[in-house]
């Protein structure tokens, strides 16, 4: 480990209080503390990436000529100490470097055996690439689980056994983790909408540990290829007890997961495979005009732009 990945680095009492944990329950580590840890994430960190495109309608982010100094889109450097201070202290979200690589700092705190895993997401075309262009965390109790804050949407709310157990969250969302029979990689983590009966690959990862240091060409690259997804366009999500939020330069999107009988959003038990056309996806969409981007960022997604 080395010294910019040390978990010592984080206040974990500050760190639970931004996602709203309770810091005097919290047992000795389980499965059922990390899977409230894990849910408690996505709900209240953001996945986003404004620290390298910059306030979508501010071209000042973009150039470093805010009047006061301060560049909103000035780059991620993956060090714990800084990623404390923009998540934590600044109350920032971040992409899958800076979520799972602050998660990882902060389950290590509290005495989880957890590994930084390097996996690839996949396309549409089936492709996963660049390397590494995905940090997860693969955590081990009695089995080894795929933890993961970082995966834009869906989220994935629970640990998912490395067995191929479905594991089915509060909104409905089934994941899996199943042996890969790609030559590249030895896992894909696959995830299945409720009101869909086939599943999507995420990504495809093996379960080699490695240190933060090692996403650092990836992260780069992420960040300046004008074949990058995070270096064109703004983007924030974040999840709901019943599905999720995304807000990218010009909309917000409101997409929920409900019974299509009553309207009512379905727990973890209420649906099964044989149910699934039962529940149906909703998906609604309301302009942002630029003047209201900054108050929708903030008063949606917690992420102060000013």
């Amino acid at each position: 480990m080395t010294d910019r990945d040390r978990p010592d680095a984080i206040d974990v009492d500050a760190y639970l209080d931004r996602i709203d944990a309770d810091v005097d329950s919290l047992p000795d580590p389980d499965y059922e503390t990390l899977s409230r840890l894990q849910a408690a994430h996505v709900q209240h960190v953001p996945f986003e990436n404004l620290a390298i495109v910059g306030h979508p309608h501010r071209e000042d982010d973009r150039t470093g000529d805010a009047d006061d100094g301060t560049v909103l889109g000035d780059g991620v450097a993956l060090d714990t100490d800084a990623l404390f201070e923009k998540i934590v202290e600044r109350e920032r979200g971040g992409y899958c470097f800076e979520l799972n690589g602050l998660f990882h700092a902060l389950l290590a705190s509290l005495g989880y055996d957890v590994d930084r895993v390097a996996a690839r997401v996949v396309g549409r075309d089936g492709d996963a690439r660049p390397p590494a262009n995905h940090h997860a965390n693969v955590v081990h109790l009695h089995r080894p689980f795929v933890v993961d804050v970082g995966t834009g949407t869906p989220q994935l709310r629970q640990p998912v056994p490395l067995d191929g157990t479905e594991v089915t969250d509060d909104a409905g969302v089934a994941w899996r983790v199943v042996d890969s029979d790609r030559v590249d990689a030895e896992y894909e983590t696959q995830y299945r909408e409720p009101h869909q009966r086939d599943w999507t690959t995420r990504y495809v990862f093996d379960t080699t540990p490695r240190d933060l240091s090692y996403f650092d060409a990836t992260n780069d690259y992420l960040q300046t290829s004008p074949e990058s997804p995070f270096a064109t366009a703004p983007t924030l999500a974040i999840a709901t007890p019943d599905g999720y939020r995304r807000l990218d330069a010009n909309t917000h999107t409101l997409v929920t997961f409900h019974d299509a009988d009553d309207g009512t959003s379905p727990g973890p038990d209420s649906v099964g495979r044989d149910d699934r056309t039962r529940i149906e996806k909703r998906t609604r969409e309301r302009p942002v005009p630029p003047g209201d981007w900054a108050l929708v960022a903030a008063s949606t997604f917690g992420v102060d732009v000013e």
